[in-house]
């Protein structure tokens, strides 16, 4: 058995597969965008604004011009977007391999998404909840599909206020509404993998989170945007748990996968723990059936 670090040369040759991936227009996203299609996978790049989008594809065709890339309007900020885009796919592909649920806005100032969610959770977890389950038939309909969700190490001092999810009651604190949008990620995936257990053909639902990557996402970090070019890792590296995650061939429902060094800070990607939280049945379900109300899409 080798100990060799995993690395894009472990990424399995994705030809003839579907893949989704939110948010692929910059950070994360666009890596994994460009790792993937240089895989020979056809990728769907679902952005908000499509000209960056077409952009990032001009710029990813430029290294592989066999590259088979579409882009398509997904705004996780209003569902009406989220169905228009599922009912999109599920008119014009009949099978998806891959839903890598990226995309996500970090600690930013107090603001609601068209529907009322608070930005972070709106985004963040109500969104793909809702993407996911439009899409969910179709990964049915797909033999060993994967639905991967990224999370971040920031989930750890998250724990939901679910009598106020949305932010209407209390103080904004814009650090604990985004751990609580990375801790409902893994709730999310958790309680998937619950129920569909025992479906024979159900996806590998898994989730990933980057470390402390230099992404755009660190904007309203403050302090800590100075220390992450210092202490954490490229957006290279911080894109590896999710691929991992998305393309490992004996990867199962449940893992979780993160960089190994400092605390998770960086390094390469290997199975992690989650929060003792997170693990919490009873609350899981709580989000998932807040979630369903909330978003009018039942699984």
């Amino acid at each position: 058995m080798s100990n060799k670090n995993w690395d894009n040369s472990n990424v399995p040759n994705q030809k003839g597969k579907t893949i989704i991936i939110t948010g692929a227009s910059s950070g994360l996203g666009k890596e994994a965008t460009k790792v993937l299609a240089g895989k020979n996978a056809t990728v769907v790049m679902a952005v908000r604004n499509t000209e960056k989008g077409k952009a990032v594809a001009s710029e990813i065709l430029k290294d592989f011009p066999d590259a088979n890339l579409e882009v398509r309007t997904l705004d996780l900020n209003s569902l009406k977007s989220v169905k228009d885009f599922a009912n999109g796919i599920l008119e014009d592909y009949e099978q998806l391999d891959t839903l890598i649920n990226n995309a996500g806005v970090m600690m930013c100032p107090y603001s609601t998404t068209e529907d009322g969610f608070e930005i972070q959770m709106g985004t963040n977890h109500f969104g793909h909840f809702a993407l996911t389950g439009l899409l969910m038939p179709l990964l049915l309909n797909t033999k060993n599909a994967r639905v991967i969700v990224t999370s971040s190490v920031a989930h750890k001092q998250g724990n939901i206020d679910f009598t106020d999810i949305n932010w209407e009651k209390r103080k904004y604190d814009t650090n604990k509404a985004y751990s609580d949008s990375k801790l409902a990620n893994l709730y999310f995936i958790y309680e998937l993998t619950r129920k569909y257990k025992d479906h024979k053909n159900a996806p590998i639902f898994t989730v990933s989170h980057p470390g402390a990557t230099n992404t755009d996402l660190g904007r309203h970090l403050g302090m800590m945007s100075y220390l992450i070019p210092v202490l954490g890792q490229s957006v290279a590296m911080g894109t590896l748990p999710t691929l991992r995650a998305a393309t490992e061939p004996n990867v199962k429902s449940g893992d979780y996968y993160g960089p190994k060094n400092f605390f998770e800070w960086r390094g390469y990607p290997v199975r992690v723990k989650s929060s003792s939280l997170s693990y919490d049945i009873e609350k899981a379900k709580k989000l998932w059936d807040l979630s369903e109300q909330l978003t009018e899409i039942e699984y």
